[in-house]
């Protein structure tokens, strides 16, 4: 952690190197003393401490400086560290404008010049200064920082995404005093939101995820642009396949487009996977499959999205939205599914805005003392409605079914049933989103067709599986609903499928293009659990072996 700072502002030459060479005598071991030789020097000094996230525990200016004197810089200061302790630097003249400005902006103390011998003039009154700063518990910010606004969208997206990076940060709404400091520090116009300020104090205006993840550490550049294995997707199913591609000696890298996980690192808990009888939650299982992988030596590249698939001879190659590419000898596609979008009017403009795909944690502490409605009868929508009872007032569990049995764990039903604050409404469906900025209400259309309006601010939506595979589109062979054909499923009366050019039938995971294998969620046909999609990411690497054999 950096020391809190002492800055001293004084425009002449040897005055400034006096009180900066005293101050460092005495203070010098637990504090870092900043020199500046104007006010407005001192105010872009103070900007950058403030995007960096240090502390100011206290600032002596001189009183007669030109453009900018002492008091105009405090109190320009005071915006940017009211917590800081002030003095003014001022000869026996300014005696009675020091004691003015002790009165009228709040200026702590006031010291004469010269001030030898310091230890008598000058010691006293700073060591009151950082005292009184100390007492006021003030505590530097070495995390990444971001600024917005509650119902911002592109705001939700930042902090979302960073979350489900395992990434620290600290969120300051525009709305706190805080907030707007940090906001003028960076020169950011409210528009300009979310403004995501690194460790080093860089701050990036409205940033892409993609800027995001090179801001803070995340790789998003291949190391070479050929290896032996690209796995697509960095859910259960894809970091099963990083992992065993790694460990048994495949130069591996995984393409996630948002973070590991997938859905089930969205899970609040997941209580049924083998194992952990405890339950885990999502984030820790993918968090601690995605370290297993970079142990063994697969890259991990975040924030890219791939947007095509090629065959080049023997070479698989995967083409990003940049327009760049990296290649392989085989390629285990593990996309799994997105939740399907809610059609029902309002939905779209209150995305990120009171509607959210997924369990959403990072608004669990704005759902305190709410009513909260959750969308969905499968067990990603029945932990969710667990980890919100939790923090909010009530959760109503809406579900088109007439009954929970056909589509959730009876463990999880159970866990619901003895739960006081949740309620589950059947037989119903969203039939409006109602707001403005924001969520307010939601319209409930009932089987037996009546309808009702109920006041929230929270809707989370967890309904139906769908692949995001247009960008495979008359490259392998997929269902009507776009999930991809593989091994057994792929033979038509014993007939191979069209354009398959080698002299065996496809492998069990394998599409229709040699050499390309998929796992989880994405291939027709599988079972829709995370248990088989990590068993299907380690099956896919065997068959990878296989395949390359025969190369």
């Amino acid at each position: 952690m950096n020391k809190p700072v002492l800055l001293t502002v004084d425009d002449d030459p040897g005055v400034s190197r006096a009180v900066a060479r005293d101050l460092r005598r005495r203070y010098g071991e637990g504090h870092r003393v900043v020199r500046a030789s104007s006010g407005q020097e001192a105010i872009e000094a103070l900007k950058e401490l403030k995007l960096r996230g240090e502390q100011v525990a206290a600032m002596l200016a001189d009183y007669r400086m030109p453009e900018m004197n002492g008091i105009e810089f405090l109190e320009q200061a005071m915006d940017l560290f009211p917590r800081a302790r002030r003095a003014l630097l001022t000869a026996y003249a300014d005696t009675d404008a020091a004691i003015q400005a002790i009165n009228l902006v709040d200026v702590d103390h006031y010291l004469l010049k010269p001030w030898d011998p310091p230890e008598e003039k000058l010691y006293p009154v700073v060591d009151a200064l950082i005292e009184t700063w100390r007492a006021s518990g003030e505590s530097a910010v070495d995390e990444i920082k971001i600024v917005g606004h509650r119902w911002s969208a592109p705001t939700f997206a930042a902090r979302d995404f960073l979350a489900r990076n395992a990434v620290p940060y600290r969120y300051y709404s525009i709305d706190d005093p805080e907030g707007r400091r940090l906001l003028d520090a960076a020169a950011a116009d409210p528009a300009e939101i979310p403004v995501v300020i690194t460790t080093d104090g860089r701050p990036l205006l409205a940033p892409s995820d993609a800027e995001i993840a090179a801001a803070v550490g995340l790789t998003v550049d291949p190391a070479t642009d050929f290896y032996d294995l690209i796995v697509v997707g960095g859910g259960p199913a894809g970091l099963g396949s990083a992992v065993y591609g790694a460990s048994e000696g495949l130069r591996t890298v995984l393409v996630e487009r948002q973070a590991a996980g997938g859905q089930a690192g969205q899970s609040s808990r997941i209580e049924n996977y083998l194992g952990f009888p405890d339950g885990v939650s999502g984030s820790q299982l993918t968090d601690r499959a995605r370290r297993q992988a970079v142990k063994f030596g697969a890259e991990m590249l975040t924030a890219r999205d791939v947007v095509a698939l090629e065959v080049q001879g023997s070479a698989r190659v995967v083409r990003f939205g940049d327009g760049s590419t990296i290649a392989a000898h085989a390629v285990i596609l593990a996309t799994g599914v997105s939740y399907r979008s809610l059609t029902a009017p309002g939905c779209h403009e209150l995305t990120g805005r009171g509607v959210y795909y997924g369990s959403a944690n990072t608004e669990a502490p704005e759902c305190a003392g709410t009513d909260v409605y959750i969308v969905g009868g499968a067990n990603s929508a029945g932990q969710a409605a667990v980890f919100f009872s939790r923090h909010a007032k009530s959760v109503t569990l809406v579900v088109r079914g007439e009954s929970l049995h056909t589509s959730m764990s009876h463990y999880l039903i159970q866990q619901l049933d003895a739960i006081d604050n949740v309620h589950v409404l059947t037989g119903t469906t969203i039939g409006q989103a109602c707001g403005d900025e924001h969520l307010e209400s939601l319209r409930l259309d009932h089987s037996d067709g009546s309808t009702e309006f109920v006041d929230t601010g929270h809707l989370f939506i967890f309904i139906g599986a769908q692949p995001q595979t247009g960008w495979l589109d008359g490259v392998v062979l997929r269902d009507e609903r776009g999930f991809v054909w593989t091994g057994p499923d792929l033979l038509t009366d014993g007939q191979r499928p069209p354009g398959w050019t080698l002299d065996r039938d496809p492998f069990y995971l394998e599409s229709s293009v040699p050499g390309v294998f998929v796992a989880g969620d994405v291939r027709a046909q599988s079972v829709k659990r995370v248990a088989s999609a990590v068993g299907e990411g380690a099956m896919a690497v065997t068959l990878v072996h296989r395949y390359l054999e025969e190369q």
